[in-house]
């Protein structure tokens, strides 16, 4: 769907929006803002990284932000992640997505002309709330999640599918580290003379704020799983070293019980009156033992 949004007759550039584009709905724009078939392409392709291009008369972006809702065991770009393509020059803005995006339509219902005058700007504004949303879902759910699974580790409350929602949550931060690595150059373009400005800066902010945030929960996420897991083998090692105690204990028992248990005719002290209640006491008395010497060295 081509929606106009913006007409340079009352407005300082034309801003036109498309949703769920089809090729259909670039044969008009194609010719009137001369859009290159190259950019159109990667336009209706799914799946592209933030980049930005410098064509004859005008630049093409792809920018991406964070939905405002995704499931928590999503792990792909397209699942985590919602595409803005534009095409923008001194004289047209062209806005592509698919879905309803929550900042591009706040923009488009109240576009403020007073401070954004020019296509250079509202297109440093669009990307300025892209990187908005990842630093949104980092104070507003991931750190809030990763607390609640530093409880869960500290205080042996693991549930059945904590370590699974874990995995999933580093393998998000892994891909926004990734998006936000490429970001660095539209960021830096946006900071060239041509472009730089007092909002160029406040982008560049974002960006570095955005960035810090997630080097530190990734850091965070590994410590926590690295923590999980040496607690988990420092349990199975209690577990082992019970078992061992146990088996020591009853080795030498065994032993003896197997002996005794031969009953070969001419075997001393098998028709003694008191070679039960004697092997008996003999046994507990090398119990006692083993559990003096296992207290002796601080092994129980």
């Amino acid at each position: 769907m081509v929606r106009t949004i913006l007409d340079s007759g009352n407005a300082p550039f034309d801003w036109i929006d498309i949703s769920e584009p089809t090729l259909q709905d670039f044969e008009l724009l194609r010719s009137k803002y001369q859009l290159h078939e190259a950019s159109i392409k990667d336009c209706l392709q799914i799946g592209q990284l933030p980049k930005i291009e410098e064509f004859e008369n005008y630049h093409f972006l792809i920018i991406r932000s964070i939905p405002t809702k995704f499931d928590n065991f999503s792990d792909t770009l397209t699942e985590i992640t919602e595409r803005i393509s534009v095409f923008f020059s001194d004289k047209f803005v062209i806005t592509v997505h698919r879905g309803n995006i929550e900042y591009l339509e706040k923009l488009a219902g109240s576009f403020p002309l007073q401070k954004l005058n020019s296509s250079k700007l509202f297109i440093n504004h669009l990307t300025s709330e892209a990187l908005k949303t990842f630093e949104n879902l980092v104070i507003t759910k991931l750190n809030t999640q990763l607390d609640s699974y530093e409880e869960m580790v500290f205080l042996n409350r693991r549930k059945k599918d904590f370590l699974r929602q874990l995995y999933y949550i580093k393998r998000q931060i892994d891909l926004i580290r990734i998006i936000l690595t490429l970001y660095k150059d539209i960021v830096d373009f946006f900071h060239l003379s041509a472009f730089k400005n007092i909002y160029t800066q406040d982008l560049k902010d974002i960006y570095a704020r955005s960035s810090t945030l997630y080097r530190n929960i990734s850091e965070n996420t590994a410590q926590l799983l690295s923590v999980y897991f040496n607690i988990e083998s420092n349990h199975t090692n209690d577990i082992m070293r019970t078992l061992t105690i146990i088996s020591v204990f009853f080795m030498p028992l065994t032993f003896i019980v197997g002996v005794y248990g031969m009953n070969f005719k001419n075997m001393p002290e098998l028709e003694w009156y008191y070679g039960y209640p004697a092997i008996m006491l003999a046994m507990a008395v090398l119990a006692a033992l083993i559990y003096y010497w296992f207290k002796k060295r601080r092994w129980l």
